[in-house]
């Protein structure tokens, strides 16, 4: 998942990767992010429920579920907590409710929060090198005792990194004859700091993964715990352009030439129309691209020099709004070109729509589908489904 910060200082991508536990089918670890609707505010959560599978997932679920509700609310974290570990469902044979909990919130300053119980320390990676924040140590008196808490209080800056991980990461390859105390956390450490210096842009999932794999790998792939890692990149903000439809005046044509050729960014033209205005205006060409398989039921894209990617309008538009509402995550999209758009999207922080007003009388003819939308309505709920299902920032002008 990302959020925006100050659009020209840094975005913060946040994502993670999961391996359950050999045998099980549901983790017994929980992540969970969200960005607080109304407030440059994002907040995380790893939890790691007693034991492994439904039990475990149970517990973890409701911990990471209950600690984000509280910190959207800003309620203290302290006090949090302990209704949290007052409110787990007790363990039938071990006769406690446990849950691990780690919580990183971030404004868009880079002002950082975060509360760790039980998990192994977070890692924070600043150019590639491990640094060893201060953390204040907590003590919390709950209807189980007293539990001990880590927190710091941290600012971020761009290129930082946050690395937060299960046992399942740090214990991986326990017993083995090359790691008989399992990887551990300097191990980890080593690893990931040589692999940002060998790949300084890795994004926040690539390297969720990379470090996933390797503590498969040090299981002999058969995970011998649920294995989670989660990671918070602060980087420069992805930019994606989308044109669709001719401006209202035909003395607007050079306008949005000007506005695409500038862009600095992925650029994407969406409409015949569209893209032969910006073609003729460019003095450029657009080329049919009769060699792709795509689905039947939508036209072929298109190229033109210093676009991305060029597509029919309205329909592929309509049939990208529906990827994006029933796309799960991880799930690859389609072999179409709405796919294909959506592969950019996936990739990109911002996303600008220049929307042309001129309108096409086709989009009246009683013969097309019902659902066909008008543009301007199409746009609106790609709006809305890019902010809240995938927290991309968006923006639309229209002309």
């Amino acid at each position: 998942m990302l959020i925006s910060g100050q659009e020209e200082k840094f975005f913060i991508e946040i994502a993670y990767s999961q391996q359950f536990k050999m045998g099980q089918i549901v983790a017994g670890d929980t992540f969970i992010s969200r960005k607080h609707p109304e407030e440059n505010r994002f907040i995380a959560v790893l939890s790691d429920g007693l034991g492994s599978g439904i039990k475990a997932n149970v517990l973890s679920t409701l911990t990471a579920s209950m600690a984000v509700n509280y910190r959207l609310q800003r309620i203290p974290l302290v006090e949090s907590l302990i209704s949290i570990m007052d409110t787990l469902p007790k363990d039938s044979v071990k006769d406690i409710s446990y849950a691990t909990c780690s919580v990183v919130e971030i404004d868009y300053s880079g002002e950082t929060h975060i509360v760790e119980f039980d998990n192994p320390e977070y890692i924070l990676l600043r150019d590639s090198k491990h640094i060893e924040a201060r953390k204040k140590v907590q003590k919390l008196t709950t209807k189980q005792g007293e539990r001990m808490l880590l927190e710091s209080n941290l600012m971020l800056f761009k290129g930082d990194r946050l690395i937060f991980v299960s046992d399942g990461v740090t214990q991986s390859g326990l017993g083995s004859n090359q790691l008989p105390s399992g990887w551990e956390r300097s191990g980890l450490i080593e690893f990931v700091s040589s692999y940002v210096v060998k790949h300084p842009e890795v994004s926040a999932k690539d390297l969720s993964k990379v470090i996933m794999q390797k503590a498969l790998n040090n299981d002999l792939f058969e995970a011998k715990d649920d294995i989670t890692c989660g990671v918070v990149y602060l980087r420069a903000p992805r930019k994606m352009l989308i044109c669709t439809g001719p401006p209202y005046n035909k003395e607007s044509d050079p306008f949005l030439a000007e506005q695409f050729e500038s862009y600095r960014g992925k650029k994407v033209i969406c409409g015949g129309t569209t893209a032969h205005i910006i073609a003729r205006e460019l003095n450029r060409k657009v080329y049919g691209d009769d060699g792709q398989s795509r689905k039947s039921n939508l036209p072929t894209s298109a190229r033109m020099d210093g676009a991305d990617l060029v597509t029919e309008g309205i329909l592929t538009l309509g049939h990208l709004a529906d990827l994006i509402q029933s796309q799960g995550d991880g799930e690859t999209p389609d072999n179409s070109p709405s796919g294909e758009i959506l592969k950019i999207v996936a990739e990109s922080d911002i996303i600008e729509f220049m929307v042309g007003t001129k309108i096409n009388e086709a989009h009246y003819d009683p013969s097309l589908p019902v659902e066909l939308e008008i543009r301007r309505n199409l746009i609106r709920r790609l709006k809305v489904l890019l902010e809240e299902k995938m927290m991309k920032k968006v923006t639309v002008k229209y002309i």
